[in-house]
């Protein structure tokens, strides 16, 4: 029997969202105030979503306290109180979107679980705009 378990988290980070091969004014007709020389900040809230076969001796699909510190390691520590575009090297020359930034948490969790577990990533930018990846 498959079920899946959530575990969600949050961080902080700022980030801009441009292309430094357009114009300032395709920047701003096209990301809008995200295109903030500035830069500009979120409270992203994070639910990480693992699906898997319920085992029979623990009762468990996956330890949620051994989520919660995967979470920890590879999510909060790495992007919490970051600048995105400046401090995160995985966003050097990639837009630090929502989109993005989800494909990257899954990508920095998918290697700790068996192929047996199918993993997702909502990651909510703003209380009403979210984004799913689940590979």
């Amino acid at each position: 029997m498959k079920l899946t378990v959530n575990r969600k988290s949050h961080f902080n980070a700022a980030h801009r969202l441009y292309r430094p091969d357009w114009s300032d004014d395709k920047n701003d007709k096209v990301f809008g105030k995200c295109a903030n020389k500035n830069f500009h900040g979120h409270n992203y809230e994070l639910i990480v979503s693992l699906t898997g076969e319920v085992d029979k001796e623990t009762g468990y699909v996956y330890d949620l306290g051994k989520l919660s510190k995967l979470i920890k390691n590879e999510v909060e520590d790495y992007l919490d109180h970051k600048n995105l575009n400046l401090d995160i090297e995985d966003f050097k020359n990639l837009n630090p979107s929502a989109e993005n930034i989800a494909i990257l948490i899954y990508n920095r969790l998918i290697k700790y679980f068996d192929d047996d577990y199918k993993l997702k990533i909502t990651l909510y930018e703003t209380p009403r705009n979210f984004v799913e990846y689940s590979g």
